[in-house]
């Protein structure tokens, strides 16, 4: 690992977190939902991670529901000091495992408290609030109830997921905001319009570097576009690595302040997106890749 990235820079209490991150999400079952395949296998593999020096776990009490945090605490508690457990509300599961809108103040207020308990914590590191039900006021409603959870001691530090810039401008001005959890990759960079989950994309990126905010892209693996995939495939053949690692690896050139924190069941795969955080591209290669 290479690089360490500062969440909270300009705040008394910063986090370190060194470069990638691990998420979580793929730990579940089918459909993000249940226990994972292999139980021992998935704690193998949060465990080997520490090891091999990832300290950075996103993770949210929706994502089984309740199973990663599970995960994590039987894996990793009691924590190691430098350990960030960044997990995020606004959103939950339906019975019919449907994701909807959790971000009323009441409900992510219980959403904290559940994050806290399924983690064994008594803080936060690190909370992202998501996209907000579309009723006026609510974004700022659910977000200033964060902000008076961690006024209570409860959160360390607040980020947003999935956000707008309106949303962005709107947590701002009523607090700071340590980071930003957005789809963003080598082929996806903007809005997704075709997306029915609304997936906020790189525009807010030059943002956060202007306010040395971190950017944190997820789907950050996702080559799907054809002329995409072929470029990747060319340049990581000619150096030896592989198309998850290309992609990584561009993402780390773009900005000082992105922080990747791709997912995995596969510890040969887990090791190639830790290595991948040194490797170097050439300007040449970059303007290829465009």
């Amino acid at each position: 690992m290479n690089r360490v990235v500062t969440i909270g820079a300009d705040t008394a209490s910063p986090l370190l977190a060194r470069t990638p991150g691990y998420g979580t999400m793929r730990l579940t079952g089918e459909d993000f939902w249940g226990e994972p395949r292999d139980r021992a296998e998935a704690l193998a593999l949060l465990r080997q991670a520490v090891d091999l020096g990832v300290n950075f776990f996103d993770t949210a009490d929706f994502y089984g529901p309740g199973v990663t945090n599970r995960l994590l605490a039987e894996a990793l508690y009691p924590y190691s000091a430098d350990l960030i457990l960044a997990t995020k509300v606004g959103g939950t599961r339906g019975a019919d495992k449907s994701w909807q809108p959790y971000a009323q103040p009441a409900e992510v207020r219980r959403s904290v408290e559940n994050n806290l308990k399924e983690l064994r914590l008594e803080q936060l590191p690190l909370v992202h609030f998501g996209k907000a039900a579309d009723s006026p006021g609510s974004y700022e409603a659910a977000f200033t109830t964060l902000l008076e959870m961690q006024q209570e001691g409860k959160i360390l530090h607040l980020g947003l997921s999935n956000a707008t810039l309106a949303q962005f401008q709107v947590a701002r001005a009523l607090g700071p905001v340590a980071s930003v959890e957005n789809l963003y990759s080598y082929a996806q960079r903007v809005t997704d319009p075709s997306s029915s989950y609304g997936f906020q994309g790189g525009e807010l990126l030059p943002v956060c570097e202007q306010h040395r905010i971190v950017f944190i892209p997820f789907f950050s693996l996702q080559t799907s576009l054809p002329t995409a995939q072929q470029k990747l495939q060319g340049v990581a053949a000619a150096k030896g690595i592989t198309v998850a690692q290309l992609n990584l690896a561009w993402l780390l050139h773009q900005s000082e302040w992105i922080f990747p924190i791709p997912g995995t069941t596969s510890l040969q795969h887990l090791q190639e997106n830790i290595q991948a955080a040194a490797i170097s591209l050439s300007p040449e290669e970059l303007a290829f890749l465009g």
